[in-house]
């Protein structure tokens, strides 16, 4: 049996070695390492890929997060609410814009931004609504835009772990995750379902003037060189890693389709125990299994973590922490009881290995494994 691998990335690459490793000697050659023609023809490929008018390429997911948040005019003070649950970066962004963080619970089976708890968290400060896709797919948009709508909010959408994900509204109509809301963002991390070898992000937008603007914010402000009509930041994708996913975009939908198959392969496996519960996917939405997280109960999460670990198999607890206990971002205004499920989650979930190469004798060999140690 190959090697189990968290995130197989050499064994993705070797698929597509000739072709990543000719294009990349191409840009060298070209000298066109900045805001060269791959960006651009990248650019225009995620437009259509995604039905959107508007993508601009950045550095990376968390930049993406910052300039979507720049381009919308959000001033310090300003209230902007995500999910407690998920990576730091959601909020990280939100602190450093000096705006206000508001942290509201998660849903049990879905892991995304509870609807309930994101309306009473909203106050006359409020500016924004963050809902992130995590773990593939997409919030329940119709019901966030919904509440944006009566409040007049803009919604920024993190798809970053669900780039590929379709939401589907109640009369039928279909958007890619991260074209719904006001401003979408991704991340082209490595492990990403469309990753790069590098960093790199974009933001998604149908606005035609915030278009405009974000792309003058990530270019110092320029839009003109060495004319500065706003503030801007240095976040450009460069031209090798445009190449990269040039290659890799068209190959998107096969990927979620392994990633989905590996996930139904987990599922079927664990139906026979009431002590997991695997992940549930919302009527509304396709699950691209940017991870596959488990929730196991009455079993010590921490020792069959170890025990993977023992025989072999990576795994990851996400997140161990939430994000209202982190040092950087404790607030007084905070209550535990307002995040019970975020509270449960953080001892509960397990992530298990999720990428486009795993076959069946390694997908065998963990559920044995998790299943071996839940059944002893």
């Amino acid at each position: 049996m190959r090697k189990i691998q968290m995130v197989d990335l050499l064994g993705q690459y070797d698929k597509v070695q000739k072709k990543i490793d000719s294009k990349i000697l191409e840009v060298v050659k070209s000298a066109a390492y900045i805001n060269g023609p791959e960006v651009h023809s990248f650019q225009k490929e995620l437009e259509n890929y995604l039905n959107v008018k508007h993508v601009i390429p950045c550095a990376n997911g968390t930049d993406a997060l910052q300039i979507a948040m720049m381009g919308l005019g959000l001033k310090p003070g300003d209230e902007v609410i995500t999910a407690d649950f998920t990576f730091a970066a959601t909020v990280e962004v939100i602190a450093l814009l000096g705006l206000t963080p508001v942290l509201v619970d998660v849903e049990k089976d879905t892991f995304n931004i509870d609807i309930e708890s994101l309306k009473k968290a909203i106050t006359p400060k409020t500016k924004a609504i963050v809902p992130v896709h995590l773990f593939g797919q997409c919030a329940n948009m119709e019901a966030v835009l919904e509440v944006a709508k009566t409040h007049n909010l803009f919604v920024i959408e993190d798809t970053a772990q669900a780039i590929g994900a379709d939401y589907t509204f109640k009369n039928g109509s279909k958007k890619k995750a991260g074209t719904i809301g006001n401003v979408g963002t991704t991340s082209f991390f490595p492990s990403k379902n469309l990753g790069c070898y590098g960093d790199g992000g974009a933001i998604f937008t149908n606005n035609d003037d915030l278009a405009h603007t974000l792309r003058g914010i990530v270019n110092h402000g320029m839009y003109k060189r060495y004319y500065h009509d706003v503030v801007g930041v240095n976040s450009r994708l460069d031209s090798i890693q445009a190449a990269i996913l040039r290659i890799k975009l068209p190959l998107l939908n096969s990927y979620c389709d392994a990633r989905s198959k590996a996930a139904e392969y987990y599922t079927k496996a664990f139906s026979t125990t009431k002590n997991i519960t695997t992940p549930v996917i919302s009527n509304f939405t396709t699950h691209v299994f940017h991870q596959y997280t488990i929730q196991v109960k009455n079993v010590d999460r921490n020792a069959l973590h170890q025990h993977l670990l023992d025989n072999g198999i990576p795994n990851a607890i996400y997140y161990p922490v939430p994000l209202h206990s982190q040092k950087a971002y404790m607030d007084v205004r905070y209550k535990e009881e307002d995040f019970k499920v975020t509270n449960e989650l953080i001892n509960t979930v397990l992530s298990l290995p999720m990428h486009t190469e795993l076959d069946s004798e390694q997908l065998n060999f963990i559920t044995s494994t998790v299943l071996n140690f839940i059944n002893k």
